[in-house]
């Protein structure tokens, strides 16, 4: 992995094309509603409509559509808390491939039980006591498997930077563009498709407040480490960004901002009550920026990544009770 090159725009048109006819194009919503609280234009790229309910399938495809022979006959490793999990299980379905995933013992059941359903052999940790990073490591030294990570790898950011072209060509330029922000594929790919497509756009990373390590990394111009933290947001509760993640989040995005738990409950039950739309909390770090005041948007166009909907209904009911 250490091998390949940092990632390009034309990587994520590279990736736009594999991803053609695979890969849902999810739709662009409004709401006057969100406009008139935030005095804004704003476009709500609506990633959890993806396949697998999440913009991580385009990351996770992209990344083993590139496997060659011997890749695909040994299989694919990764870990995670849930989307790149199910993402990468799906992706290995429909390459006929074996997918062994490495999930925390805390996981969203929702998101594990779609992972086995995908077909994917499933190993359980504690993310609080034990390195994923070193598991899967070990693990795909082990086996002989390809291990695809969940963000630091050229090819899964160039994947998810697929769905802000979708988005920009749908709307034309942006002035401001929200990103929820766990270790940084999103916000990276994101920001290569923005700055390439509407060079005038602000990019803004948003990240849970019990978990600011992007915050603090973009801060000290280095990767910051921290424990893991404890947020509703589990697939943005990651302890550092990627090196390959950082250093186009350096360049290319000019702030990163935060929400709290409180937040992210709020703007969930805005787009189930105004938009009809279930979101994931991680799904709201963006919108829960916007409407928070985390930035000045009044006047200008904003769009709004709403990265995945893969939320446990039971426990979806229980944040409104």
């Amino acid at each position: 992995m250490t091998a390949l090159p940092a990632p390009t725009f034309d990587d994520v048109l590279a990736a736009a094309a594999r991803l053609e006819g695979v890969a849902h194009r999810t739709p662009v919503l409004t709401s006057r509603t969100a406009d008139a609280r935030s005095g804004a234009s704003v476009f709500f790229k609506c990633e959890n409509f993806q396949r697998m309910g999440a913009f991580k399938f385009r990351g996770a495809y992209n990344a083993i559509a590139q496997f060659d022979a011997a890749q695909r006959a040994a299989g694919v490793l990764t870990y995670s808390s849930g989307n790149h999990a199910q993402a990468i299980a799906l992706s290995a379905r429909l390459a006929g491939i074996h997918a062994t995933i490495i999930m925390p013992h805390d996981a969203p059941a929702a998101k594990v039980a779609a992972t086995k359903e995908y077909g994917a052999e499933v190993l359980v940790y504690n993310r609080y006591t034990e390195d994923r990073e070193a598991l899967g490591l070990d693990l795909a030294q082990a086996r002989g498997m390809t291990l695809i990570p969940p963000y630091d790898h050229p090819h899964v950011m160039a994947g998810q930077g697929t769905a802000v072209k979708e988005l920009i060509e749908e709307t034309g330029p942006l002035d401001l563009l929200f990103v929820c922000l766990g270790g940084g594929g999103l916000l990276s790919g994101s920001a290569l498709a923005a700055v390439a497509l509407s060079p005038g756009c602000r990019v803004i990373g948003v990240e849970p407040e019990a978990g600011n390590d992007g915050q603090q990394s973009l801060a000290r111009g280095e990767i910051v480490h921290i424990d893991t933290p404890h947020t509703l947001a589990d697939g943005a509760a990651s302890t550092h960004l990627g090196v390959y993640t950082f250093e186009v989040i350096r360049r290319l995005v000019e702030q990163i901002v935060t929400v709290s738990d409180a937040q992210l409950v709020e703007t969930m039950r805005f787009f189930a009550e105004r938009m009809k739309l279930v979101v994931e909390p991680t799904g709201c770090l963006g919108a829960a920026a916007l409407f928070n005041g985390a930035m000045p948007v009044q006047g200008r166009r904003v769009g709004v990544l709403v990265s995945g909907g893969n939320v446990d209904l039971a426990r979806f009911g229980q944040f409104f009770a």
